[in-house]
Protein backbone atom coordinates (compact mmCIF):
# COMPACT_ATOMS: atom_id res chain seq x y z
CA UNK A 1 0.00 0.00 0.00
CA UNK A 2 0.97 3.47 -0.92
CA UNK A 3 0.20 6.91 0.18
CA UNK A 4 -0.14 10.43 -1.34
CA UNK A 5 -0.51 13.50 1.29
CA UNK A 6 -0.81 16.89 0.25
CA UNK A 7 -1.92 19.93 2.52
CA UNK A 8 -5.70 20.09 2.81
CA UNK A 9 -5.63 23.25 1.14
CA UNK A 10 -3.43 25.14 -1.33
CA UNK A 11 -4.00 28.86 -2.49
CA UNK A 12 -2.46 29.70 -5.60
CA UNK A 13 -2.31 32.45 -8.33
CA UNK A 14 -2.83 36.26 -7.81
CA UNK A 15 -3.75 37.27 -4.85
CA UNK A 16 -3.62 33.99 -2.91
CA UNK A 17 -2.54 35.85 0.36
CA UNK A 18 -5.98 37.16 0.85
CA UNK A 19 -6.78 33.24 2.08
CA UNK A 20 -4.99 34.47 5.49
CA UNK A 21 -8.29 36.24 5.94
CA UNK A 22 -10.39 32.88 6.65
CA UNK A 23 -7.70 31.33 8.69
CA UNK A 24 -9.63 30.54 12.22
CA UNK A 25 -7.98 31.52 15.48
CA UNK A 26 -6.48 33.64 17.93
CA UNK A 27 -2.79 33.81 17.97
CA UNK A 28 -0.56 33.07 15.40
CA UNK A 29 3.51 33.26 14.96
CA UNK A 30 4.65 34.79 11.97
CA UNK A 31 8.33 33.33 10.93
CA UNK A 32 10.39 34.59 8.84
CA UNK A 33 14.06 35.12 7.50
CA UNK A 34 15.49 38.14 6.96
CA UNK A 35 14.37 41.69 5.96
CA UNK A 36 13.35 41.57 2.50
CA UNK A 37 9.97 40.43 2.93
CA UNK A 38 9.54 43.69 5.38
CA UNK A 39 10.96 45.77 3.34
CA UNK A 40 8.78 44.97 0.53
CA UNK A 41 5.82 45.05 2.51
CA UNK A 42 4.26 41.67 2.23
CA UNK A 43 5.18 41.28 6.10
CA UNK A 44 2.54 44.40 6.79
CA UNK A 45 -0.13 42.38 4.32
CA UNK A 46 0.05 39.31 5.86
CA UNK A 47 0.00 40.45 9.67
CA UNK A 48 -2.91 43.02 8.27
CA UNK A 49 -4.58 39.61 6.67
CA UNK A 50 -4.55 37.80 10.04
CA UNK A 51 -5.59 40.64 12.17
CA UNK A 52 -8.53 40.91 9.64
CA UNK A 53 -9.15 37.40 10.83
CA UNK A 54 -9.14 38.19 14.27
CA UNK A 55 -5.54 36.87 15.18
CA UNK A 56 -2.94 38.75 17.81
CA UNK A 57 0.68 37.92 15.93
CA UNK A 58 4.05 37.61 17.08
CA UNK A 59 6.59 37.40 15.15
CA UNK A 60 9.66 34.96 15.03
CA UNK A 61 12.53 37.02 12.46
CA UNK A 62 15.59 36.60 11.74
CA UNK A 63 16.29 32.77 10.51
CA UNK A 64 19.31 31.97 8.81
CA UNK A 65 19.58 30.31 5.66
CA UNK A 66 20.87 26.83 6.69
CA UNK A 67 18.46 27.16 9.82
CA UNK A 68 20.47 25.53 13.10
CA UNK A 69 19.55 23.65 16.37
CA UNK A 70 19.94 26.39 18.60
CA UNK A 71 17.66 28.59 16.34
CA UNK A 72 14.54 26.02 16.21
CA UNK A 73 15.08 25.47 20.08
CA UNK A 74 15.02 29.39 20.54
CA UNK A 75 11.54 30.35 18.36
CA UNK A 76 10.29 26.94 19.88
CA UNK A 77 10.20 28.67 23.36
CA UNK A 78 8.63 31.84 21.92
CA UNK A 79 5.96 29.82 20.46
CA UNK A 80 6.01 28.03 24.37
CA UNK A 81 5.78 31.65 25.55
CA UNK A 82 3.27 33.35 23.33
CA UNK A 83 0.75 30.07 23.05
CA UNK A 84 -0.26 30.13 19.32
CA UNK A 85 -2.75 28.18 17.33
CA UNK A 86 -1.43 28.84 13.86
CA UNK A 87 2.37 29.25 12.79
CA UNK A 88 2.80 31.12 9.45
CA UNK A 89 5.83 30.67 8.27
CA UNK A 90 7.05 33.07 5.37
CA UNK A 91 9.94 32.84 2.81
CA UNK A 92 12.30 30.12 1.20
CA UNK A 93 13.17 26.87 2.39
CA UNK A 94 15.32 27.77 5.59
CA UNK A 95 11.98 29.90 7.14
CA UNK A 96 9.63 27.29 6.40
CA UNK A 97 12.10 24.65 7.52
CA UNK A 98 13.05 26.14 10.81
CA UNK A 99 9.42 26.86 11.62
CA UNK A 100 8.32 22.96 11.12
CA UNK A 101 11.02 21.78 13.34
CA UNK A 102 9.92 24.90 16.12
CA UNK A 103 6.41 23.26 15.71
CA UNK A 104 7.42 19.97 16.45
CA UNK A 105 9.65 21.11 19.82
CA UNK A 106 6.37 23.02 20.39
CA UNK A 107 4.33 20.27 20.23
CA UNK A 108 6.65 18.07 22.22
CA UNK A 109 9.66 20.25 24.03
CA UNK A 110 10.92 17.22 25.49
CA UNK A 111 11.47 15.33 22.28
CA UNK A 112 15.26 15.51 21.40
CA UNK A 113 16.49 16.45 18.12
CA UNK A 114 17.58 12.54 17.09
CA UNK A 115 14.17 11.81 17.68
CA UNK A 116 12.72 14.50 15.18
CA UNK A 117 15.38 13.51 12.32
CA UNK A 118 14.01 9.72 12.91
CA UNK A 119 12.42 9.24 9.71
CA UNK A 120 8.89 9.36 9.89
CA UNK A 121 9.01 8.73 13.68
CA UNK A 122 7.11 11.91 14.73
CA UNK A 123 4.22 11.53 17.29
CA UNK A 124 1.10 13.44 16.23
CA UNK A 125 0.79 16.88 15.60
CA UNK A 126 -1.83 19.54 15.81
CA UNK A 127 -2.29 19.29 19.38
CA UNK A 128 -1.54 22.96 19.72
CA UNK A 129 -1.34 24.41 16.81
CA UNK A 130 -2.16 24.03 13.17
CA UNK A 131 0.39 25.08 10.23
CA UNK A 132 0.52 28.04 7.03
CA UNK A 133 3.28 27.97 4.92
CA UNK A 134 3.76 30.78 2.54
CA UNK A 135 6.68 30.71 -0.52
CA UNK A 136 8.61 33.18 -1.09
CA UNK A 137 11.00 31.68 -3.80
CA UNK A 138 10.02 29.15 -6.29
CA UNK A 139 12.16 25.74 -5.86
CA UNK A 140 12.09 24.35 -2.25
CA UNK A 141 8.16 22.97 -2.53
CA UNK A 142 8.54 23.07 1.66
CA UNK A 143 5.48 24.80 1.46
CA UNK A 144 3.60 21.39 0.62
CA UNK A 145 6.23 18.39 1.84
CA UNK A 146 6.57 16.42 4.60
CA UNK A 147 10.48 17.51 4.67
CA UNK A 148 12.33 20.49 6.72
CA UNK A 149 16.12 20.55 6.72
CA UNK A 150 17.71 21.54 9.85
CA UNK A 151 22.07 21.99 10.19
CA UNK A 152 23.99 20.89 13.06
CA UNK A 153 27.01 23.34 12.87
CA UNK A 154 29.01 21.55 15.41
CA UNK A 155 29.26 18.30 13.30
CA UNK A 156 28.80 20.41 9.56
CA UNK A 157 25.82 18.14 8.78
CA UNK A 158 22.40 18.94 7.15
CA UNK A 159 20.10 16.59 8.50
CA UNK A 160 16.69 16.21 7.24
CA UNK A 161 13.37 15.37 8.87
CA UNK A 162 10.79 13.31 7.15
CA UNK A 163 7.61 12.52 8.47
CA UNK A 164 3.39 13.35 7.16
CA UNK A 165 3.16 14.77 10.19
CA UNK A 166 4.65 17.99 9.26
CA UNK A 167 2.87 18.28 6.23
CA UNK A 168 1.29 21.87 6.47
CA UNK A 169 -2.50 22.49 6.48
CA UNK A 170 -2.77 25.45 4.36
CA UNK A 171 0.28 26.22 1.34
CA UNK A 172 0.06 29.59 0.08
CA UNK A 173 1.34 29.98 -3.65
CA UNK A 174 1.04 34.10 -4.48
CA UNK A 175 3.18 34.89 -7.67
CA UNK A 176 3.44 38.44 -6.62
CA UNK A 177 5.79 36.89 -3.59
CA UNK A 178 8.44 35.93 -6.28
CA UNK A 179 8.45 39.29 -8.62
CA UNK A 180 11.33 41.04 -8.08
CA UNK A 181 13.73 37.19 -6.87
CA UNK A 182 17.15 38.19 -8.25
CA UNK A 183 18.43 36.05 -11.29
CA UNK A 184 20.81 33.71 -9.50
CA UNK A 185 18.09 32.78 -7.16
CA UNK A 186 15.49 32.05 -9.54
CA UNK A 187 18.57 30.00 -11.35
CA UNK A 188 19.45 27.94 -8.22
CA UNK A 189 15.66 27.53 -6.78
CA UNK A 190 14.04 26.50 -10.32
CA UNK A 191 16.76 23.65 -10.53
CA UNK A 192 16.32 22.38 -6.70
CA UNK A 193 12.69 22.55 -8.59
CA UNK A 194 14.17 20.38 -11.40
CA UNK A 195 15.76 18.09 -8.98
CA UNK A 196 13.01 17.39 -7.09
CA UNK A 197 10.62 16.18 -10.06
CA UNK A 198 13.54 13.83 -11.46
CA UNK A 199 14.34 12.10 -8.33
CA UNK A 200 10.81 11.86 -7.59
CA UNK A 201 10.17 10.07 -11.05
CA UNK A 202 12.80 7.57 -10.74
CA UNK A 203 12.42 7.21 -6.81
CA UNK A 204 11.52 3.54 -5.49
CA UNK A 205 8.40 5.21 -3.44
CA UNK A 206 6.63 6.68 -7.20
CA UNK A 207 3.60 6.42 -8.07
CA UNK A 208 1.16 6.92 -10.64
CA UNK A 209 0.06 10.17 -8.77
CA UNK A 210 3.69 11.34 -8.05
CA UNK A 211 4.43 10.70 -11.63
CA UNK A 212 1.89 12.84 -13.08
CA UNK A 213 3.29 15.80 -10.81
CA UNK A 214 6.81 15.12 -11.61
CA UNK A 215 6.03 15.28 -15.36
CA UNK A 216 4.15 18.26 -15.60
CA UNK A 217 6.76 20.24 -13.07
CA UNK A 218 9.40 19.10 -15.37
CA UNK A 219 7.52 20.34 -18.53
CA UNK A 220 6.27 23.78 -16.98
CA UNK A 221 10.41 23.84 -16.00
CA UNK A 222 11.46 23.60 -19.64
CA UNK A 223 9.32 25.93 -20.77
CA UNK A 224 9.36 28.66 -18.14
CA UNK A 225 12.86 28.47 -16.13
CA UNK A 226 15.28 30.74 -18.40
CA UNK A 227 12.84 33.06 -19.70
CA UNK A 228 12.24 33.03 -15.59
CA UNK A 229 15.55 34.28 -15.37
CA UNK A 230 15.78 36.75 -17.51
CA UNK A 231 12.61 38.46 -15.95
CA UNK A 232 9.43 36.96 -17.63
CA UNK A 233 6.87 37.76 -14.75
CA UNK A 234 4.40 35.30 -16.44
CA UNK A 235 7.25 32.81 -16.72
CA UNK A 236 8.04 33.43 -13.03
CA UNK A 237 4.27 33.05 -12.07
CA UNK A 238 4.72 29.88 -13.90
CA UNK A 239 7.84 28.44 -12.46
CA UNK A 240 6.02 29.05 -8.58
CA UNK A 241 3.36 26.96 -9.47
CA UNK A 242 6.08 24.37 -11.50
CA UNK A 243 8.03 23.98 -8.13
CA UNK A 244 5.18 23.82 -5.90
CA UNK A 245 4.10 20.79 -8.08
CA UNK A 246 7.40 19.54 -7.84
CA UNK A 247 7.04 19.63 -3.82
CA UNK A 248 3.95 17.13 -4.22
CA UNK A 249 5.79 14.88 -6.27
CA UNK A 250 8.99 14.39 -3.85
CA UNK A 251 7.01 14.52 -0.69
CA UNK A 252 5.27 11.42 -1.31
CA UNK A 253 7.62 10.30 -4.02
CA UNK A 254 10.87 10.64 -2.32
CA UNK A 255 13.93 11.78 -3.44
CA UNK A 256 17.51 10.32 -4.22
CA UNK A 257 21.37 10.77 -3.79
CA UNK A 258 21.53 14.02 -5.49
CA UNK A 259 19.64 15.11 -2.28
CA UNK A 260 21.63 13.24 0.09
CA UNK A 261 25.38 14.54 -1.18
CA UNK A 262 23.89 18.10 -1.37
CA UNK A 263 22.47 17.40 2.39
CA UNK A 264 25.63 16.76 3.79
CA UNK A 265 28.21 18.48 1.42
CA UNK A 266 25.98 21.69 1.91
CA UNK A 267 27.78 22.63 5.52
CA UNK A 268 30.85 20.55 5.68
CA UNK A 269 33.68 23.13 3.89
CA UNK A 270 35.51 25.59 5.83
CA UNK A 271 35.08 28.25 3.15
CA UNK A 272 31.39 28.42 3.43
CA UNK A 273 28.10 27.35 2.48
CA UNK A 274 27.63 25.01 -0.44
CA UNK A 275 24.09 26.81 -1.64
CA UNK A 276 21.54 23.87 -1.89
CA UNK A 277 19.88 24.71 -5.12
CA UNK A 278 23.32 25.25 -6.69
CA UNK A 279 24.57 21.91 -5.13
CA UNK A 280 21.53 20.22 -6.64
CA UNK A 281 22.39 21.70 -9.95
CA UNK A 282 25.80 20.23 -10.08
CA UNK A 283 25.37 17.09 -9.12
CA UNK A 284 22.28 15.52 -10.92
CA UNK A 285 24.44 15.27 -14.06
CA UNK A 286 26.29 12.70 -12.99
CA UNK A 287 23.84 11.06 -10.53
CA UNK A 288 21.32 10.50 -13.28
CA UNK A 289 24.75 9.04 -15.43
CA UNK A 290 25.18 6.88 -12.58
CA UNK A 291 21.81 5.62 -11.75
CA UNK A 292 21.02 5.12 -15.16
CA UNK A 293 23.34 1.97 -14.99
CA UNK A 294 20.39 0.07 -13.81
CA UNK A 295 18.49 -0.46 -17.07
CA UNK A 296 14.54 0.05 -15.16
CA UNK A 297 15.96 3.21 -13.94
CA UNK A 298 17.48 4.11 -17.09
CA UNK A 299 14.10 3.80 -18.96
CA UNK A 300 12.30 6.03 -16.24
CA UNK A 301 14.86 8.47 -17.55
CA UNK A 302 13.78 7.65 -21.25
CA UNK A 303 10.57 8.61 -20.38
CA UNK A 304 11.17 11.70 -19.13
CA UNK A 305 13.23 12.63 -22.75
CA UNK A 306 10.25 11.47 -24.75
CA UNK A 307 7.89 13.49 -22.30
CA UNK A 308 9.88 16.76 -22.92
CA UNK A 309 10.73 16.20 -26.32
CA UNK A 310 14.17 15.56 -26.00
CA UNK A 311 15.99 14.09 -29.27
CA UNK A 312 17.19 10.35 -29.09
CA UNK A 313 16.38 6.70 -30.86
CA UNK A 314 17.63 4.65 -27.97
CA UNK A 315 17.17 4.57 -24.32
CA UNK A 316 20.92 5.49 -23.94
CA UNK A 317 20.68 8.93 -26.52
CA UNK A 318 17.83 9.81 -24.37
CA UNK A 319 19.43 9.44 -21.00
CA UNK A 320 22.20 11.49 -22.52
CA UNK A 321 19.62 13.69 -23.95
CA UNK A 322 18.51 14.28 -20.63
CA UNK A 323 21.91 14.91 -18.90
CA UNK A 324 22.51 17.86 -21.86
CA UNK A 325 19.19 19.33 -20.86
CA UNK A 326 20.40 19.77 -17.37
CA UNK A 327 23.71 20.88 -18.31
CA UNK A 328 22.37 23.35 -20.75
CA UNK A 329 20.26 24.61 -18.09
CA UNK A 330 23.50 25.25 -15.95
CA UNK A 331 25.18 26.75 -18.69
CA UNK A 332 22.52 29.70 -19.95
CA UNK A 333 22.45 30.34 -15.94
CA UNK A 334 25.87 30.16 -15.38
CA UNK A 335 26.05 27.48 -13.00
CA UNK A 336 29.24 25.87 -12.38
CA UNK A 337 29.22 22.18 -12.97
CA UNK A 338 31.28 20.94 -10.17
CA UNK A 339 32.61 21.69 -6.87
CA UNK A 340 35.69 23.07 -8.04
CA UNK A 341 34.51 25.63 -9.56
CA UNK A 342 32.03 26.68 -7.26
CA UNK A 343 33.06 30.10 -5.48
CA UNK A 344 31.75 32.05 -2.71
CA UNK A 345 27.78 32.09 -3.06
CA UNK A 346 27.38 30.13 -5.90
CA UNK A 347 29.42 31.58 -8.03
CA UNK A 348 31.03 30.11 -11.26
CA UNK A 349 34.97 30.35 -11.26
CA UNK A 350 38.03 28.31 -12.97
CA UNK A 351 38.72 24.94 -11.58
CA UNK A 352 40.84 24.80 -8.42
CA UNK A 353 39.99 28.44 -7.65
CA UNK A 354 36.43 27.77 -5.41
CA UNK A 355 36.72 28.01 -1.89
CA UNK A 356 36.49 24.42 -1.64
CA UNK A 357 40.47 23.00 -1.67
CA UNK A 358 41.35 19.64 -2.91
CA UNK A 359 42.67 19.19 -0.08
CA UNK A 360 40.26 19.55 2.37
CA UNK A 361 38.27 17.90 -0.07
CA UNK A 362 40.16 14.90 -0.06
CA UNK A 363 40.32 14.94 3.70
CA UNK A 364 37.23 15.41 4.58
CA UNK A 365 35.63 12.63 1.39
CA UNK A 366 35.27 9.30 3.31
CA UNK A 367 33.53 11.07 6.72
CA UNK A 368 31.04 12.60 3.63
CA UNK A 369 30.17 9.97 1.83
CA UNK A 370 29.58 7.96 4.60
CA UNK A 371 26.99 10.69 6.05
CA UNK A 372 25.75 10.89 2.42
CA UNK A 373 25.02 6.91 2.58
CA UNK A 374 22.94 7.25 6.02
CA UNK A 375 20.75 10.45 4.58
CA UNK A 376 16.99 9.44 4.33
CA UNK A 377 16.92 10.38 0.76
CA UNK A 378 19.62 7.64 -0.21
CA UNK A 379 16.97 4.97 0.79
CA UNK A 380 15.05 6.10 -2.15
CA UNK A 381 17.09 6.13 -4.84
CA UNK A 382 16.85 3.50 -7.81
CA UNK A 383 20.25 2.52 -7.64
CA UNK A 384 21.95 0.62 -4.41
CA UNK A 385 25.09 2.53 -3.91
CA UNK A 386 28.06 1.87 -1.21
CA UNK A 387 30.92 3.74 0.76
CA UNK A 388 33.25 3.38 -2.11
CA UNK A 389 31.00 4.02 -5.14
CA UNK A 390 30.02 7.30 -3.29
CA UNK A 391 33.05 8.05 -2.43
CA UNK A 392 34.17 7.64 -6.20
CA UNK A 393 30.75 9.61 -6.95
CA UNK A 394 31.63 12.54 -4.90
CA UNK A 395 34.89 12.72 -6.96
CA UNK A 396 33.29 12.88 -9.90
CA UNK A 397 31.02 16.03 -8.42
CA UNK A 398 34.20 17.78 -7.07
CA UNK A 399 36.51 17.44 -10.35
CA UNK A 400 33.75 17.24 -13.12
CA UNK A 401 34.83 13.73 -14.29
CA UNK A 402 32.83 10.97 -16.13
CA UNK A 403 30.97 8.39 -13.92
CA UNK A 404 31.82 5.10 -15.85
CA UNK A 405 31.08 2.76 -12.37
Amino acid sequence: MQQYINPRFVYHGEGALDALKGLKGKKAVICIGGGSIKKNGYLDVIEGNLKEAGFETKLIEGIESDPSVDTVIAGAKVMEEFGPDWIVAVGGGSPIDAAKAMWVKYEYPDISFEQMCTPFGLPEMRTKAKFCAITTTSGTGTEVTAFAVITDYEKGIKYPMADFEITPDVAIVDPALVAGLPPKLVAFTGMDALTHSIEAYVSTARSFYTDAMALHSIKMIQDNLVSSYAGDQAARAAMHDAQCLAGMAFSSGLLGIVHSMAHKTGAAFEGGHIIHGCANAMYLPKVIKYNAGDRATADRYAQIADAIGLCGKTRAAKVEALIQFCLDFNREMNIPNCISEYGEGGKKVEAGQGFVSQAEFESKLSDIAANALQDACTLSNPRAIGQAQMERMMQAVYFNEEVYF
